[in-house]
């Protein structure tokens, strides 16, 4: 709060005491200078004895108030000053004191007329817009902001609040150029280098973000947000044990951190010290009873482990969690969700996707399950799947989307929820070999007149998934790392979706991948190109489980701490009896990961060779 302190002998109404009103005043305002608040309180109390409307009176008294943050009588005291004619000063003192209240629109106001009143003063257009930063009208507060940056470029306050608003609306960029701008003229501003690494972190600048965190950290070293960003900077360069102490660090600061918590237990995770992360679970819940995350990331660490019926349990708390991918998208049917406690024989069941694609290919194995208890099942998946799946056994009907409207149904089951509904364990888990249908002929054929002669193995390689996935760093891997794999006596088949420019140019420049990706109208296409492989190579994505799904041969590179669906120590799939699975041995190292099929494909072509003399 910067309002300027009132000047002596203004708005006295009382003439005959003005010499004395005036001498009170300055005392009070140079009690009020060196911190004597009780001695400028009296003296603003002889006053106002002497004339009770003593405007520069009232304001003052309305600073005493604002200093001992004693926020009601500020604003009290100020509203009895802005009665007569509001000044601007005024007026940014009465709206600090509704915005210390919470009265925010009412701060909004008082800000909004100050700046009428003072257009020239960049204070207040910067009061203003950080005003209407905090109710979310970003666009609002960036053009009062370069009201105040017009009057005055240099003036700091503006220059990092126009900074920050930039990152609320992630331009990133430009959020960065203005840090920059501010570190120039304040370089040891703490909040503004804690920004500059928040935003390099955000634009994926990771080592000038770690060394903006560091910058930061040695002038605030008791800031637990400054450990935090740190934390997630390494975290994301996989240096998970440094990570973690930062972590640490933030929580030992601020104790109910619960950003920090997660991302404790995520490292821990990852270090497969999984005790302890269930640990920090149970102690985030202990903080926030109604915390879903935690329960929603326990049950990866459950289910990874085989603990299938406490598993299952957890990941349903993803209903509380509106901000999940998938679940938020989740229509509202009003018709109960079916958890397997109830008979649904002669009842219409309405399975619908609930998150990724991958996941609708591993668990729709369980319609004809459904189907066999006597429902009558309609199948809902992501529009992509509709032509792979509507030729599902069990299926009463495949719906392409809701565009349509929906059929009468009496429940309904989110895919995901299904394993859980019927009490899956490792033991119960349905593993058909094959259970998509097969492709059309008519596609396969198509498929085998492009590629040719089938005089080699061939097989399929996927080395990416979706990048907005948030653990995709650790499941995706370049092509020229994968392309290791390449040996003689095979005719190696792209099977992947929209390669990253990288990607691309290493693609180009490779005769020995043959891409037909152009022809991937759907899964349905893919389905059928699969078909006339021998093998597929791929990360943990959803071709994987379209291969495997299919009864083809799969071979899937996993992270050290794969997604739960592989679990732990184990080189095959209980979901998958066609899959093979080669696990990092050392985190981060897939070039291991891909020598290691390198050897066992030079034995199986060998096998291959033999076989065919």
């Amino acid at each position: 709060m910067s309002a300027e302190l009132p000047r002596a002998n203004k708005g006295v109404s009382n003439e005959a005491g003005a010499p004395r009103i005036a001498l009170l005043h300055e005392a009070a305002i140079q009690h009020m200078r060196v911190g004597r608040q009780l001695d400028a309180q009296l003296c603003c109390r002889r006053i106002l004895e002497l004339d009770a409307g003593h405007v520069d009176t009232l304001q003052l008294m309305g600073l005493l108030s604002l200093q001992a943050r004693q926020y009601d009588a500020a604003i009290e005291w100020i509203g009895r000053a802005n009665q007569g004619d509001p000044k601007a000063d005024y007026l940014l003192s009465l709206g600090t004191a509704l915005e210390q209240q919470g009265l925010h629109q009412e701060a909004l106001k008082a800000f909004t007329e100050a700046a009428r009143q003072k257009p020239e003063d960049a204070e207040l257009w910067t009061r203003l817009a950080n005003i209407l930063a905090f109710l979310q009208w970003p666009t609002e507060a960036i053009s009062s902001l370069e009201q105040a940056l017009g009057l005055n470029p240099f003036y700091w306050p503006a220059v990092y609040s126009y900074a920050i608003v930039l990152f609320s609306l992630e331009r990133f960029e430009d959020a960065l150029v203005t840090l920059n701008r501010f570190d120039e003229r304040q370089p040891d501003h703490a909040p503004a280098i804690q920004a500059r690494a928040w935003t390099l972190y955000n634009l994926n600048r990771l080592e000038e973000a770690l060394s903006e965190g560091r910058r930061a950290q040695v002038l605030a070293p008791e800031n637990a947000d400054i450990a935090y960003i740190i934390g997630l900077v390494l975290q994301k360069l996989a240096r998970h044990e440094d990570a973690l102490e930062q972590f640490n660090r933030s929580v030992s600061l601020k104790p109910d951190y619960i950003d920090a918590l997660h991302n404790k237990a995520a490292e821990l995770t990852e270090l497969q010290r999984f005790d302890e992360a269930l640990e920090v679970y149970r102690r985030i819940k202990q903080i926030d009873p109604d915390n879903a995350k935690a329960d929603w990331n326990a049950s990866f660490i459950q289910l990874l482990r085989g603990d299938f019926k406490v598993g299952w349990q957890s990941r349903e708390a993803r209903w509380n969690m509106p901000t999940l991918p998938g679940t938020a998208k989740y229509p509202s049917f009003g018709k109960p969700m079916w958890r397997g406690e109830r008979d649904v024989a002669g009842k219409t069941i309405l399975v619908c996707a609930d998150e990724g694609l991958g996941d609708t290919i591993q668990f729709v194995r369980y319609v004809p399950m459904l189907a066999a208890l006597g429902a009558r099942v309609i199948l809902l998946p992501q529009e992509p799947l509709y032509p792979l799946l509507s030729g599902l056994p069990g299926l009463s009907q495949c719906l392409p989307n809701m565009k349509g409207g929906l059929p009468a149904f009496d429940l309904h089951c989110p895919i995901m929820s299904l394993p859980w509904a019927f009490g899956t364990t490792l033991e119960s888990i349905p593993a058909s070999p094959s259970y998509l249908p097969r492709p059309a002929e008519t596609r396969v054929q198509v498929w085998e007149d492009r590629l040719g002669s089938r005089d080699k193995l061939r097989i399929g390689l996927v080395w990416s998934g979706n990048a907005a996935q948030g653990k995709d760093h650790h499941r995706s891997i370049a092509l020229r790392t994968l392309s290791r794999i390449i040996v003689s006596g095979v005719t190696f088949v792209s099977l992947q979706k929209d390669p990253r420019p990288q990607d691309q140019a290493v693609l180009r420049e490779r005769s020995d991948i043959i891409d037909l990706s152009e022809h991937f109208t759907d899964f349905a296409e893919t389905a059928a190109l699969i078909a006339c492989l021998d093998l597929v190579v791929t990360v943990c994505t959803s071709v994987a489980h379209l291969a495997a799904a299919q009864g083809c041969p799969t071979w899937v590179l996993l992270s050290a701490v794969p997604d739960w669906r592989w679990l732990l120590d184990r080189d095959d799939s209980p979901w998958y009896p066609t899959a093979r699975l080669f696990r990092q041995t050392t985190a981060g190292d897939y070039e291991g990961v891909v020598d290691r099929m390198r050897a066992e494909l030079l034995t199986l072509v060998e096998a291959n060779r033999s076989s065919r003399l």
